[in-house]
């Protein structure tokens, strides 16, 4: 195919795409899309691992793991917090924009759950704070999470306020680009009938669910029904801990990532404390990266082969 050809075709498939007509020559010959897929990728939570972590230490590590995008957590080593000056923020921006790694997010511990309602309004007032400070660094979401049920409230009425808090800040975030990542956390809370029960309240689409890995979620009828209460509300970034943990079955979970056709960022929140951190993040990286693979010829086979089935 020469130069013309080849303009010819891309031209054709863009019509083709915008105006439903169908594809014809060599177009049609390879249906195959002009750039791949994209693919679960693999990022980095720093908690715990990365908690003493100064920014620059930080963005290292990440770049010589190949842990692509990092959450960065309030009150760590790497001091993104909210009392930054302008050019702080400017600075951190900067930084990550001359690295392959992303910010993809902040983990705050913002919790709308409480029953005293100043507690709430001021967890609320918090999180707008920290939807600034990542929207003035570069970021992408925030994360947020519910934390329980207090003594003095029914299940009900803290789900509908946890629902209604989110929506608040869910339309805060909207405004700065930012997207509400609520983290599957809490006694009683990271239930995933709990977690579908906050959803059907908090319906604003800014608001998603970040998938924890909690062994909450292999209760009642097990992962693939827990899973599907809430997959359609997934935001960019899922938690997972350490890949090689034989308490969860994480193959299952990565199959369900695939055949589902999640492309979000999957986050290390690693529990352990090895003594050589970067190592560590290499080995975890080699998991991911086969459990991916794993994942992505079980579908291919499910689906019969071939090669569009491969770039699930």
């Amino acid at each position: 195919m020469n130069r013309r050809q080849f303009i010819g075709n891309i031209s054709a498939a863009t019509c083709a795409l915008t105006t439903g007509a169908p594809l014809s020559g060599v177009m049609a010959q390879q249906q195959l899309p002009l750039v791949p897929e994209p693919r679960l990728r693999f990022g980095f939570v720093t908690y715990l691992w990365g908690r003493d972590m100064k920014l620059p230490e930080l963005i290292d590590s990440c770049e010589k793991s190949g842990l692509l995008a990092v959450e960065t957590r309030t009150q760590h080593a790497h001091g993104v917090e909210p009392e930054l000056s302008a050019s702080q923020r400017a600075d951190i921006r900067r930084r990550f924009a001359d690295s392959p790694v992303r910010l993809i997010g902040y983990g705050s511990n913002c919790q709308f759950h409480e029953d005293d309602a100043a507690r709430v309004e001021a967890n609320i007032e918090q999180a707008r704070r920290y939807i600034r400070l990542m929207h003035d660094c570069g970021g992408a979401g925030l994360k947020v999470k519910p934390n329980g049920f207090p003594k003095n409230l029914s299940r009900e009425k803290t789900i509908e306020q946890i629902g209604k808090a989110l929506n608040r800040i869910g339309a805060y975030g909207d405004d700065f680009g930012q997207e509400i990542r609520v983290e599957v956390h809490g006694s009683g809370t990271s239930d995933l009938e709990v977690m579908k029960a906050i959803f059907d309240v908090a319906d604003h689409p800014n608001v998603t669910v970040c998938w924890n890995s909690n062994q909450q979620d292999l209760e009642g009828k097990g992962l693939a029904h827990n899973f599907s209460l809430v997959r359609n509300r997934f935001g960019a970034t899922a938690h997972v801990r350490e890949l090689d943990s034989d308490n969860y079955p994480y193959q299952d979970l990565f199959n369900h990532f695939v055949r589902t056709r999640y492309t979000g960022w999957v986050l290390l929140e690693a529990r352990t404390d090895p003594s050589d951190k970067v190592e560590a993040m290499k080995r975890q990286k080699a998991l991911f990266d086969s459990l991916l693979a794993e994942a992505e010829k079980n579908a291919a086979q499910e689906a019969g082969g071939g090669s569009g089935a491969s770039r699930l």
